[in-house]
């Protein structure tokens, strides 16, 4: 790269006929620009990953279409190239609902940057034909698959279209402004870490972006250039956006140029089968004449409600065969007595469930919308102005109706210091509140007691203590087993240290279903990141030496300047042998748990130190039984819902730093925290819970009422 010039990759039509030329510095092919190569090299990744990735189009979307015979070759070629398109009925509500919108002002021009096989666009002729009959249609869709764009030439032969085979985002610079008055999109969705760091820049300074991103974002960021004012955009992606620090950017831009108006959370609906909730965003870019906000409609769609907190949750623990280092491919995430995670993102299955809770009937009987009308239509409830229950792919869901909230009410902080009087309470550095607040549905109730919580919050777990994920090895079959008497010799005891995974997790208490344990090559004595000399452990030497060219091959890791044999976050040894609180990345109910043992905690948890709880006058000790007591509370979970509402299928939350640091904490010197603490203390020795008490306490203790 020259300077600071954005180098801006072109490409042809497949992998095998690539010809990188950088659009800012245009060299030969033979001499092609770094910059340029490195962004060649991931679209071939991309191509690859739209050809084989069964859970991602690439440039369609996540999502898979129906009608029988509409794949492209067939069900074995969808399957066999992962094309997966926006089911039609899902389409034409997107189409509807963003023409609600529009005013027409001539010609409607439409486009779609990731068109597919056009059912996006076919949606939107087929849609005005309805809403503004007579009015002239003009298309515009780009792809990067000229299979699926030559299906969508013979499937809109009557249609007044421009088709092009190709890169929008690189088009996209070239294409005049105010040129569409509808845009529609189910965008490609590649994570940061298929972009790779480089290529993650490029697009972040081209795009004016920020953090982690995913293809998402820049296709979003070029839209409202395009728009004309008064246009509407209409978006189909993943619900992450919504809640996830990742998604602050997408957030950002939807709240910046552009206004939503419209946003549905479709979780469990389960209209895709592939392993993403979607959520559906209308927004306008707003004209010149708009001097008011507009208040943006948002409709949420999951299960019924699950298991109150600190309800067992059963676990299913697979016997485990063959031992450390076996080539044996497991045949699920439990077998040769590892605990496999994806240290690249979720560490449970592509559809983001736990193997611990086998609860696919977790809801209770819908009573969580008491007097809700109940339909079979999913798309009917979604317009309907009530909240309504469905009956919808053999399961229960309810249907929320509520205003979006993309402002500061998304933290205990900021609802404390909108009902109390005084100086805000300081942000620890680094920690929650740092970036944009998640998205949230408002509704009257639901606000009138985040006002009455936040009234009683003294601080948050964010304010109070770090919250860190557990140790990420990025090779668990090599550092983790529980079976390590089976390698001969044996690595050394005191390079073993007990697994905490989500498996031995029940509010209040640890209880091993296993004994796993980590090869974990540093000095625990140590204050921060510092292996041991593995010549005075032979054993463990030998061992990792055996695994050396899986180790090795981590190049993150020694790129990084670290040795081949380490771990990719070890987190901080001598933290590990004092207490902390440690709960499951992902749950249905909270689930915070006292170790005091020791132990190292895998990632798919979190914990918290309690040396990180000291504060004036408070033992940590009861800081922690105050913490767990909340968490594992009715309120804590009403609040998390509420303020984060993060949930995968079936009622799953993520518990993760982002989310639990927000979580509210009364005063701890009032006498309703002390019975709590009180409460807490004697059901981490082994007392009998009691969940109405347990509520009665922690409701009193935020001075609200207590459970109805």
């Amino acid at each position: 790269m020259t300077g600071r010039r954005t180098h801006v990759v072109t490409r042809d039509l497949a992998p095998e006929t690539f010809e990188p030329t950088c659009a800012v510095c245009p060299k030969s092919r033979e001499r092609a620009c770094d910059a340029a190569v490195n962004v060649m090299v991931f679209l071939r990744r991309i191509w690859v990953l739209c050809e084989h990735n069964a859970d991602m189009d690439g440039w369609g979307g996540p999502a898979v279409d129906r009608r029988a015979g509409r794949e492209l070759g067939g069900a074995g070629a969808r399957k066999r190239h992962g094309r997966h398109y926006t089911p039609d009925r899902l389409a034409r509500f997107l189409a509807d609902r963003l023409l609600a919108h529009l005013t027409p002002d001539g010609p409607l021009r439409i486009l779609d940057p990731a068109c597919g096989d056009g059912e996006l666009l076919l949606a939107v002729r087929d849609a005005a034909a309805q809403r503004f009959p007579g009015l002239p249609v003009q298309a515009t869709g780009y792809d990067l698959d000229p299979a699926a764009v030559r299906v969508a030439r013979e499937r809109a032969a009557a249609l007044d279209a421009h088709w092009q085979v190709g890169d929008f985002l690189r088009a996209a610079a070239e294409l005049a402004p105010d040129r569409f008055d509808v845009v529609i999109t189910n965008p490609p969705y590649v994570r940061t870490q298929q972009l790779g760091a480089q290529t993650a820049r490029l697009l972040r300074s081209r795009f004016g972006l920020s953090g982690r991103i995913d293809l998402t974002h820049p296709f979003v960021a070029s839209v409202p250039r395009l728009l004309r004012p008064g246009g509407v955009l209409g978006l189909l992606c993943a619900n992450r956006f919504l809640t996830t620090k990742a998604g602050a950017n997408l957030r950002a831009l939807l709240c910046g140029e552009l206004i939503p108006v419209e946003l549905y959370d479709l979780g469990d609906t389960k209209l895709f089968d592939a392993a993403v909730l979607p959520a559906v965003t209308i927004a306008v870019r707003p004209p010149p004449s708009l001097t008011r906000a507009e208040t943006c409609r948002y409709v949420a769609a999951y299960e019924s409600a699950p298991p109150r907190p600190g309800a067992a949750e059963s676990v299913s623990c697979e016997s485990s065969s063959g031992g450390p280092g076996s080539d044996r491919a497991p045949d699920s995430a439990e077998s040769l007595g590892r605990i496999e995670t994806s240290h690249g993102g979720m560490p449970f299955d592509a559809a983001g469930n736990s193997a611990a809770e086998s609860t696919p009937d977790a809801g209770r009987p819908v009573d969580a919308l008491p007097g809700a009308p109940e339909t079979d239509d999913l798309f009917a409830a979604l317009r309907a102005e009530q909240d309504t229950v469905i009956r919808h792919a053999g399961r229960v869901i309810a249907i929320t109706v509520g205003t979006l909230d993309c402002g500061g009410a998304g933290s205990a902080a900021a609802a404390r210091d909108s009902a109390a009087a005084g100086a805000p309470v300081p942000r620890r550095r680094g920690g929650v509140g740092t970036e944009g607040p998640p998205w949230r549905m408002s509704q009257p109730e639901t606000d009138a007691w985040l006002r009455r919580v936040g009234a009683g919050t003294w601080r948050s777990f964010g304010e109070l203590a770090r919250i860190r994920v557990g140790i990420k090895t990025t090779a668990d079959r090599v550092f983790i087993s529980d079976r390590w008497h089976e390698w001969q010799p044996e690595p050394e005891a005191e390079l073993l240290f007990d697994l905490l995974t989500h498996h031995d997790l029940t509010p209040w208490r640890i209880t091993r279903s296993r004994p796993t344990r980590v090869l974990y090559p540093y000095d625990v004595g140590r204050t921060r990141r510092t292996t041991v000399d593995l010549a005075e452990y032979p054993c463990a030497a030998a061992y990792l030496d055996a695994h050396k060219q899986v180790l090795a091959a981590r190049d993150y890791v020694v790129g990084g300047g670290r040795e081949w044999f380490e771990i990719w976050v070890p987190q901080r040894p001598h933290l590990w042998r004092l207490p902390k609180l440690v709960f499951p990345d992902i749950s249905v109910a909270p689930r915070f748990a006292l170790d005091r043992s020791g132990a190292i905690v895998n990632g798919d948890c979190y914990w918290i130190s309690l040396p990180d709880l000291g504060g004036p006058d408070a033992g940590t000790d009861r800081l922690a039984y105050l913490l767990m007591g909340v968490a594992n509370s009715a309120l804590g979970l009403r609040f998390y819902d509420a303020v984060c509402g993060n949930r995968l299928y079936s009622g799953r939350r993520r518990w993760i730093t982002q989310y639990v640091g927000r979580l509210p904490v009364p005063d701890p010197f009032t006498p309703a925290a002390e019975a709590l603490t009180g409460l807490v203390r004697d059901l981490v020795d082994g007392a009998d819970p009691d969940p109405q008490l347990l509520d009665e306490l922690v409701a009193a203790a935020f001075a609200v009422p207590g459970p109805r």
